[in-house]
């Protein structure tokens, strides 16, 4: 696996008979292995896969028939860097009207409405999903605007709720507790059993937050 300065050390790892872990050095690694993973499936160049399901620093595969023939053929291919733009945004309305925009606003150094124009110029992308059925970390904002989960997490967070954590922002698709930064709300559905497929967001959809007039 190539990068900026050669080839890139990668791990990995069998799971059980037919899956394997790849351990890869960051995010952008990551994704940039899965979306050339996903392009060989859509040209016939990959072995049988049931899954492939990235990670923050890791992409599953699974219902592969010999894993570790697999990680030997992966250990020589060359990956590119991940497409800056790949597909159509999602967009996501959003009212930028969270309980802890002041907050936010305060670890940034600016105001509310500052903050609003930042995160919604930002483009973003999806990572990975997981915690909840249609929850996307995503990825976009600069490092600069990371910030710490709540020292308290909240026993309840609104479907809808858009938050902050660490350099992930992410949609609550559904009622939960939760312990990150609440900035906004959305009233886009995020999970869907009745479509399909069900999880608007899904990994390495780009997605761009529009600023809708805050309820007065």
């Amino acid at each position: 696996m190539s990068g900026p300065g050669g080839r890139t050390e990668i791990r990995a790892l069998p799971v059980g008979e037919r899956a394997l872990l790849v351990e890869v050095a960051d995010g952008e690694a990551a994704g940039a292995l899965h979306a050339e993973l996903l392009r060989r499936r859509a040209a016939g160049l990959l072995p049988a896969v049931r899954e492939i399901v990235p990670a923050a620093r890791t992409v599953l595969l699974d219902g592969l028939d010999d894993p570790v023939r697999f990680a030997r053929e992966l250990a020589e291919w060359e990956i590119p860097a991940r497409p800056a733009h790949a597909g159509e945004a999602v967009e996501v309305p959003v009212r930028y009207d969270g309980p802890d925009l002041a907050s936010v606003a305060a670890l940034w150094g600016m105001t509310e409405d500052e903050v609003a124009a930042v995160h919604s110029a930002a483009e973003f992308r999806v990572a990975f999903c997981g915690f909840a059925p249609g929850f996307g970390y995503l990825i976009g904002l600069p490092e600069r605007y990371a910030v710490p989960r709540r020292a308290t997490p909240r026993t309840s967070v609104p479907a809808g709720s858009v938050g902050l954590a660490g350099p992930y922002t992410g949609v609550y698709p559904r009622s939960s507790p939760g312990g990150w930064q609440l900035i906004g709300t959305t009233e886009l559905e995020l999970w869907d059993p009745a479509r399909q497929p069900a999880a608007l967001l899904a990994p390495g959809a780009r997605v761009r937050f529009v600023v809708e007039p805050v309820r007065r």
